[in-house]
């Protein structure tokens, strides 16, 4: 007979044939009962299987005592098996909970097994069933435990410590929690573990939500380092099994890829791996990738399960309010906080400026979101890694189904409209903490939504310019950070052109033309945006906005300095000093004053410069500033070079090193070893500069290093020539100080007249142009 034959003559469900032949349950007596009966079982032969039933033969005891299946074989739960083997030491009622197919079944079937021997009285399951009652439940336990009736079981336990699994709880809840209950109070020495979609609200339960495996991250390709997460270890031993064991190393990105589309679920694993029998893991990726819930299962009744299925299992158990508080969470990208679930879930009107106020603290009904989301979690739709403030995340396809639910409710636009609010309101918040002792965590913070940003971005440009623009506006910052200054840019660019963004506010719009100059500048193009600039800096002026009038000048002074304007620079300079001071805003007082130390150099004054770079260093240590004490301490090592104090200026090089290396900025911790190999080659310690410049990484920089090295071995001729390549090489950037230096080295070098007249001039041109003024020890040099 085939399943469904025997089942109909049986008159038993076909699920239920097939959980005992898949060794899942154990058959009540009534059940026993009616399959001897529709096999034609009569006298001996029958009797012979319904003790084989009791004594629970048929190889699915494997130890003493225990009457489950063999212990599954786990991949990457060995933390969740440490967890529950110790939660079961206090806890009567543990509870699995989490979507189908994430593992809770294999998880309980392993635990059971493993505290085995902690439980002399016996370890045994049963599976409920649709049509399970309560006395059924009790019933088909006091058969596993070989007692004919519940009531037997006290007595035959006698006190001694059981354990007992009870799977698939949500097929029949009520009655299943009435007989556990019944259990509880009859059978005290009992414990229990539940797998469930949900917790079952008993007592002095202990709920563990399964979670899917851990994934590799992106950036992770090597196909050896891919297969050491669990997600992806599951997955190639599911393809082995199938007969596709030939993986190529190649085809590492893919697999990453693929379980990461899958989600770590290891239903969706095992369904995406069992197509390796026809596809290679490329094909499954390009074939599945987009379309993880359409995968599915056929059973050997001819039934089928899809992911989207299993996932709207757990999904009907919501109240109306619940779903509707996922589906609005489905927005997020990535992880997120308790805060932006509270801000997606608070009431909210579509057209309402991201600037606006709106109600927060309840949401999906008037329940607070703490609740939700402890629902939500409770049910495995949502999960929790890590410790951070955004340690919630939903499974993709968990993901994929909610917003495939706010499609086919009309809401979706909607949502998505209040998610780029949400997220412009996040990085107005914290974009301005990115300065001083704050901005690593501030800049973390946004790189754990930049897929969430960029998502709104899209968005709202297409249908909400205003937002897109106010959300554009706070980013400049991390994107400079982040080295994305060309694309924020031309982000800014079309949000500033766009005429549906002319009549936003103006301030907002004078953020973005400042954060469009800085951002410009980046990439040696700010020049271009220097009316943009400027028109910012008058909207900050009339509309009294002290902050963007700081950043402009600020902005303003660096973009003078870089193009030759030095006055005009220097006049920016002061004036942000002489506004900072007034407001008393001491971190934009110690900005002003690191800008203007250049100023004071440019005129040859190094003891003003040493002095201003002590008092930054001192205000910088005052309020955090980290970045700005590390660059000055910097600073101050190349004022005494130029000073020619070449062993202080050694000193004060290495020690800043560290301080500067933390910054994560290679191109000032490459000027900082320039500074240092400059000074020890000028004070002829040959070996050390040698060795120092081997981490130089300007070419230009190479060339001063070595013009000196050349003076101090004695070949003059070698020297100009370097100094001559250097200066030419130097030309054009931010520093001209560096040019005159160069070009002191070849007119003081050289021994041929001609070329020293030429240089001179070419010197002299230069400092009129740019009002520099030779060092004292550059005039002794060319004295000579």
């Amino acid at each position: 007979m085939t399943q469904e034959e025997f089942a109909a003559k049986a008159g038993v469900g076909v699920r239920t044939l097939r959980d005992l032949e898949r060794g899942r349950s154990r058959p009540q007596r009534a059940t026993v009962e009616l399959l001897a009966a529709a096999l034609g079982l009569r006298g001996a032969a029958r009797d012979e299987f319904l003790a084989a039933v009791r004594r629970g033969e048929a190889g699915e005891s494997t130890e003493s005592g225990v009457n489950l299946p063999p212990a599954p074989v786990l991949i990457g739960r060995e933390s969740e098996l440490s967890n529950l083997e110790a939660a079961l030491r206090h806890a009567a009622l543990v509870t699995l909970v989490g979507v189908s197919g994430v593992g809770k079944t294999s998880l309980a079937w392993a635990v059971a097994h493993r505290v085995a021997a902690r439980h002399p009285g016996g370890v045994a399951g049963v599976v409920i069933t649709e049509v399970s009652t309560e006395a059924d439940t009790l019933a088909t336990v006091a058969s596993v435990f070989d007692v004919g009736r519940a009531s037997d079981l006290p007595a035959r336990l006698a006190g001694r410590p059981a354990l007992l699994l009870v799977d698939a709880i949500e097929r029949a809840v009520e009655p299943a929690i009435a007989a556990l209950n019944w259990l509880q109070r009859n059978a005290p020495s009992l414990r229990v573990i539940v797998t469930g979609r949900r917790p079952t609200g008993i007592a002095g339960e202990y709920t563990w939500p399964v979670t899917p495996l851990e994934c590799p991250p992106p950036s992770v390709v090597e196909l050896e380092q891919v297969a050491q997460y669990p997600a992806a270890e599951l997955f190639l031993e599911r393809l082995r099994a199938v007969g596709n064991g030939d993986v190529q190393p190649a085809d590492g990105r893919a697999v990453g890829e693929l379980v990461r589309r899958l989600g770590g679920l290891p239903l969706a694993l095992e369904l995406g791996a069992a197509r390796g029998r026809i596809l290679e893991v490329g094909e499954i990726l390009d074939r599945y990738g987009d379309r993880v819930l359409d995968l599915r299962r056929e059973a050997r009744d001819g039934a089928a399960t899809t992911l989207r299925e299993a996932i709207a299992g757990s999904y009907r158990l919501l109240e109306p309010a619940e779903r509707a508080a996922l589906r609005r969470l489905a927005q997020f990208h990535h992880r997120w906080s308790v805060e932006l679930a509270e801000q997606m879930l608070a009431d909210w009107k579509p057209g309402q400026s991201p600037g606006s106020a709106d109600g927060t603290g309840a949401s999906a009904g008037g329940r607070d979101v703490v609740a939700v989301l402890d629902r939500l979690v409770g049910l495995g739709l949502v999960s929790v890694r890590g410790t951070g403030a955004t340690r919630f995340w939903m499974l993709d396809m968990v993901r994929e189904f909610a917003v495939e639910q706010s499609e086919l409710e009309g809401e979706l636009a909607t949502f998505r409209d209040r998610h780029a609010v949400v997220m412009a309101r996040y990085a107005a918040r914290t974009a301005p903490r990115l300065v001083g002792s704050q901005l690593r965590e501030a800049a973390l913070q946004l790189d754990d939504l930049n897929s969430d940003l960029r998502s709104a971005l899209v968005w709202a440009n297409g249908r909400d310019p205003e937002t897109a623009l106010y959300l554009a506006s706070k980013l400049p910052r991390w994107w400079r950070l982040r080295g994305n200054d060309r694309e924020g840019r031309n982000w800014l660019r079309r949000l500033l052109d766009d005429p549906e963004t002319a009549h936003a506010d103006p301030t907002v719009r004078a953020w973005a033309r400042l954060g469009l100059a800085q951002l410009a500048a980046e990439h040696g193009d700010g020049l271009a945006e220097l009316g943009e600039l400027e028109a910012a800096l008058v909207t900050f002026t009339e509309h009294g906005r002290v902050t963007g009038q700081l950043a402009a000048r600020n902005q303003l002074c660096i973009l003078h300095q870089a193009y030759g304007n030095y006055e005009a620079a220097r006049e920016h300079g002061e004036a942000v000093l002489r506004l900072a001071t007034r407001h008393g805003r001491t971190r934009d007082v110690v900005v002003a004053q690191n800008n203007l130390t250049w100023h004071d150099i440019r005129v040859g004054d190094l003891a003003g410069a040493r002095r201003r770079l002590v008092t930054v260093q001192r205000l910088a240590a005052e309020v955090g500033e980290d970045r700005l004490r590390a660059l000055a301490h910097a600073n101050l090592a190349e004022v005494a070079r130029l000073d020619g104090r070449y062993p202080e200026a050694v000193a004060i090089g290495r020690r800043s090193l560290p301080l500067v290396d933390q910054l994560g900025d290679p191109r000032h911790k490459s000027r900082v070893i320039g500074c240092v190999a400059l000074a020890l080659a000028q004070a002829g310690r040959v070996a050390e500069a040698r060795s120092t410049m081997v981490d130089v990484g300007d070419p230009a920089v190479v060339e001063l290093i070595e013009a000196y090295l050349a003076l101090a071995e004695g070949d003059r001729t070698a020297a100009a020539d370097r100094f001559a390549v250097a200066a030419d090489a130097l030309a054009g950037r931010h520093d001209v100080r560096d040019v005159v230096e160069a070009l002191v080295g070849v007119a003081s070098s050289t021994d041929d007249p001609k070329r020293r007249r030429q240089v001179l001039s070419e010197l002299d041109d230069l400092c009129q142009r740019s009002a520099v003024s030779l060092l004292a020890r550059e005039k002794a040099l060319l004295d000579r």
